[in-house]
């Protein structure tokens, strides 16, 4: 005998499995429906954001390592960014690639006493960088940087790019985007991601498996700062120009928030919580003076409420709805596996 909500339950499972097939063909069609919403700058602005949020979450969500100085892996991308424009070549596809470069060999510089830490430490000798960072854009390295001024930047047209035109802007930040979203979830689907959160769960029985969970960390943390870099230039190419707020460790709380409120270690979670944290950021001050105050309750209903986020909630959501059938129909063996 059917049950009545046997329906519903293969009804949700088909669309799950719609949405796993073609779900960055689902995502590209959601950011072409909100740039008439938005406006094409403000949507851009919104993707390179989702880009910082992955490569953050797969330190935080997929790792378990909190970080409280990303903004500084941003913001080198950012300047490398606008400096390969200014000294080295007009071309964006090359400032692009110093920019990702410049990231990958921070990563290799800091990586080897930033992995080492766990837990408060690692969260702080990040921002303990970022601030170094920060002061030598604003006053050590001014002359370059250009200080509290910051710097511009123009591209030359390199074959059917124009990136003064808004709309090339905005397809060329698509497909980054799709491109670390595929990047991102081979990684963290592969045996490198059971890895990472092997990691966050328990780091001794991994080593005790007999990887090196040294090694692990540091690929973790290079890819995470390359992302992070590139997700700087991208804003460079929206802004066409570079101060040092891209650097301001105080911003780093930005993409924490957004991490949280998509829900941590998931992809969905982070464009989610991306585009979510955007939201409120760019439309909320206009209603609200105090709009941070928003953000306060909200953390305090992350905590209490949906400690894995938005995408987090829905997937329990989905769990719950589907439990009274496989209850019904599975053996209870099954069950128990």
């Amino acid at each position: 005998m059917s049950l009545p909500w046997t329906g519903g339950k293969s009804l949700i499972r088909s669309t799950l499995e719609f949405l796993r097939k073609f779900d960055l063909l689902i995502i590209a069609a959601l950011f072409l429906l909100l740039m008439p919403l938005l406006s094409a700058d403000r949507t851009i602005d919104f993707m390179i954001f989702c880009i910082f949020v992955l490569a953050y979450d797969l330190l935080y969500g997929h790792m378990g390592r909190l970080s409280f100085g990303h903004m500084l892996y941003l913001g080198v991308g950012a300047y490398a960014f606008a400096l390969s424009l200014e000294y080295i070549s007009g071309n964006p596809f090359l400032a692009l690639l110093f920019a990702v470069a410049s990231g990958a060999a921070l990563g290799l510089i800091l990586g080897p006493i930033i992995v080492r830490t766990t837990g408060a430490c690692f969260a702080l000798i990040n921002l303990a960088f970022n601030q170094l960072g920060f002061f030598l854009a604003l006053v050590a390295f001014s002359r370059w940087t250009g200080g509290e001024d910051g710097m511009s930047a123009s591209f030359k047209k390199v074959w059917i790019f124009d990136f003064s035109n808004r709309m090339t802007v905005f397809y060329f930040t698509l497909v980054c985007l799709l491109l670390v979203i595929f990047l991102v979830r081979r990684l963290t689907n592969s045996l490198f991601g059971i890895l990472l959160r092997g990691i966050k769960e328990n780091e001794t029985r991994v080593q005790f498996l007999g990887y090196n969970t040294f090694a692990v960390k540091m690929v973790a943390f290079i890819i995470s700062v390359s992302l992070s870099a590139f997700a700087g230039a991208l804003f460079i190419l929206n802004y066409s120009y570079v101060t040092t707020s891209f650097i301001d460790p105080l911003r780093s709380v930005e993409v924490i928030f957004a991490s949280l409120i998509g829900g941590a270690g998931s992809v969905y979670g982070a464009l989610i919580g991306g585009v979510c944290y955007k939201l409120i950021s760019n439309y909320l001050p206009n209603y609200i003076q105090r709009w941070e105050m928003f953000l306060g309750v909200v953390l305090l209903l992350l905590v209490f409420k949906f400690r894995t986020g938005v995408w987090g909630y829905i997937v329990a959501l989905c769990k719950r709805f589907e439990k009274p059938a496989n209850e019904e129909s599975a053996p209870q063996s099954e069950i128990s596996r």
